[in-house]
C-alpha cells in the first residue's frame, strides 16, 4: 500500500474534535459519561454494516478465552477491541491508519475502564509492527476495502498470527464490480475504493496460508440495517450514531450503500479462516 494511498485512506476518515463530539452525544444521550461501559458506546464506535450485533455474530466462532491476545487490523476507534476485551476478557491490540482514531480509542479505553487489556497504536495493515507467531486470533471488519495490496495484508496477518489459530474477515465484497454510487462509507470516489468478490477472498487467503472454514453472505442482514437507519434518522440524526464519524455526508453514504447493496454490486461477507501453512 502506497504512502500516497495510506494518507488518503486516513484524511477519509480523520476528524478532528472527535472525542469531544462522541462525548457530547453521550451527554445529550443521558448517558454518564463517568462511568462508560461498551455498550453505552456501540452506536458510534461500531462504525461498519450491523454494528455491535454484526459484531457479536463476527467474533463468536473465534471461541475466544482470556488468556488469547487478539488483534484488531484496522480498528478505528476501537468498538470491535473492547467489546472482545470487556466480553472474553482477553487483550486486544488495535491498529489503524488513522492518528484521530487512535488517539480517541485511547481515550475510550480509559472511560470504559479497559485501558489495561486493550492497547492501540497507528500503523499499516501491509506492514504490521509485530513479531511472527504473537497473536491467538485476528479480526479485521470493514478495512480490506480501501488495501489494494491484499496479498501483502493477508500475508503480514499470517505473519503474526500464531499457527492453526483463527482469522475473522468481515467485509464489503464486490459482485459485479465497484458499486455504482459514491460517497460510500469506505470511499467517496473510486480511486480510494478497492473491492474484490468473495470467490477472489478465497483464492488470496490461501495463498497466504489460510483455509476458510466458514463463509457467510449477510445482504439481507445488510438491506435490513439500512433501511432501518435511514427510516429512524428521517427527521434528523440521533444524538449519537454513526453520522458523529462519518460527518456531514453520513445520509448519502448511507442511501448509496444500500442501493448497491440492492443493485446486487456488493454485498457484505463474514469468512472465518484458519491459518494451516
Amino acid at each position: 500500500m502506497s504512502e500516497k494511498l495510506e494518507q488518503e485512506v486516513a484524511l477519509h476518515y480523520g476528524a478532528s474534535g472527535l472525542l469531544e463530539r462522541i462525548l457530547s452525544g453521550l451527554e445529550a444521550d443521558g448517558v454518564d459519561t463517568t462511568a462508560l461501559k461498551s455498550r453505552d458506546l456501540a452506536p458510534v464506535d461500531e462504525f461498519h454494516v450491523g454494528g455491535r450485533p454484526a459484531t457479536i455474530h463476527a467474533v463468536a466462532p473465534l471461541n475466544l478465552t482470556p488468556a488469547d491476545h487478539v488483534l484488531d487490523i484496522g480498528c478505528g476507534i476501537g468498538g470491535a477491541s473492547r467489546y472482545i476485551a470487556e466480553q472474553f476478557g482477553c487483550s486486544v491490540t488495535g491498529i489503524d491508519l488513522t492518528p484521530e482514531y487512535i488517539e480517541t480509542a485511547q481515550a475510550l479505553a480509559e472511560l470504559t475502564g479497559l485501558k489495561d487489556r486493550v492497547a492501540y497504536e497507528v500503523a499499516s495493515a501491509t506492514d504490521l509492527p509485530f513479531e511472527s507467531d504473537s497473536f491467538d486470533a485476528a479480526v479485521t471488519i470493514h478495512v480490506a476495502m480501501n488495501i489494494p495490496d491484499r496479498g501483502t495484508l493477508y500475508a503480514e496477518t499470517a505473519r503474526v498470527l500464531k499457527p492453526g489459530k483463527l482469522f475473522c474477515v468481515y467485509d464489503i465484497m464486490g459482485h459485479d464490480g465497484d458499486p455504482f454510487a459514491y460517497p460510500v462509507p469506505w470511499a467517496d470516489t473510486a480511486e480510494t475504493s478497492h473491492l474484490t468478490s468473495a470467490e477472489e477472498m478465497r483464492g488470496l487467503l490461501a495463498a497466504a496460508g489460510f483455509t476458510v472454514e466458514h463463509e457467510e453472505d449477510r445482504r439481507q442482514f445488510a438491506l435490513d440495517f439500512f433501511r432501518e437507519r435511514i427510516a429512524a434518522a428521517k427527521d434528523g440524526p440521533p444524538p449519537l450514531g454513526l453520522h458523529i464519524v462519518m460527518g456531514e455526508k453520513a445520509r448519502p453514504k448511507f442511501e448509496n450503500i444500500l442501493a448497491n447493496i440492492e443493485q446486487g454490486c456488493v454485498s457484505p461477507v463474514l469468512m472465518i479462516a484458519r491459518l494451516t501453512g
